[in-house]
């Protein structure tokens, strides 16, 4: 049977598609063949199939091959591996949302479409869903580090920074106090796993929270070692858990779809008004016993 031809908005449009199809089905083949973890292997290579499958049926329509993108590959496979296979996985299905595709324009005249694109929002996103990584089985510990690190470690440089005016000495409280605080909330993390009867991951999630609050310290801590003025040091300070807390904010709410703005802003404000109160403490602190550095 004779296929009707297609209109050139269309064929642009499924061009575009077809390009997407490769390209994810090469990435998808590449992640499987080199991850460890045999379950994420098949996953992968089970979505790289249905890219595939889909990449065909639209080339009968166009009547072209199309090349993959391999700047997006090479882009894409990075972000995977340094970043965790699912956020790489949801960042790139993200970008496929903004690309200029009318999945409806297209169903007028081609009949597959409606299916595939069923089947890109629910099939493929279940198994996306079946992917298993450690990053995000203990998300929950990373925030917890970073969220106690920023707030604490934040308000206890910025009391300082008013109470003493000593970069240094500043610095060094702070990287005292951020090591003690790493440590009792590995601790605190590994206790609370194990009172959970969580006796496999409760090691994990402790290193987990360690590492999370560590680097926030040395994020904090800094612009002291840096800066001779401890009112600039603190302000980078204050940019710098900004910056951290909109980092960690976009990778949860990619990896694991909830909302950035919510979660950046109430972050924000807390950190914040911590900081404030703390600075506040710090200058009665300096008035109350006459400090004079």
């Amino acid at each position: 049977m004779t296929r009707r031809p297609i209109s050139p908005e269309v064929r642009r449009q499924l061009i575009i598609a077809q390009r997407n199809e490769i390209t994810e089905h090469h990435l998808y083949s590449r992640l499987a063949a080199e991850v460890t973890d045999r379950h994420n292997s098949e996953v992968l290579a089970k979505i790289a199939d249905d890219e595939l499958r889909h990449y065909h049926i639209w080339a009968k329509y166009t009547g072209r091959e199309v090349s993959p993108s391999r700047w997006e590959i090479f882009k894409f496979y990075w972000i995977a591996r340094l970043f965790g296979i699912t956020f790489g996985i949801k960042l790139m299905e993200k970008g496929e949302e903004s690309a200029q595709i009318n999945y409806s324009q297209i169903a007028s005249e081609v009949p597959e479409a409606a299916g595939i694109s069923k089947e890109e929002n629910d099939h493929e996103q279940e198994l996306i869903h079946m992917l298993e990584e450690d990053k995000l089985k203990y998300i929950g510990s990373i925030v917890l580090g970073l969220n106690d690190a920023l707030v604490e470690i934040l308000g206890t440089l910025a009391g300082l920074t008013f109470a003493l005016q000593n970069t240094k000495i500043v610095a060094l409280t702070g990287i005292i106090a951020g090591i003690a605080g790493a440590l009792s909330m590995s601790s605190s993390e590994y206790l609370s796993n194990r009172s959970e009867g969580n006796e496999e991951g409760a090691v994990k999630s402790a290193i987990f929270t360690g590492l999370a609050y560590l680097f926030a310290v040395v994020f904090l801590v800094a612009p002291y070692l840096v800066f001779s003025s401890p009112f600039v040091a603190l302000l980078v300070a204050v940019a710098d858990s900004i910056f951290v807390v909109f980092i960690y904010s976009y990778y949860i709410s990619i990896a694991n779809d909830q909302p950035f703005r919510k979660r950046f802003l109430e972050m924000v404000i807390l950190s914040t008004v911590v900081g404030l109160i703390s600075f506040g403490l710090g200058y009665l602190v300096r008035i109350a016993f006459g400090i004079e550095v």
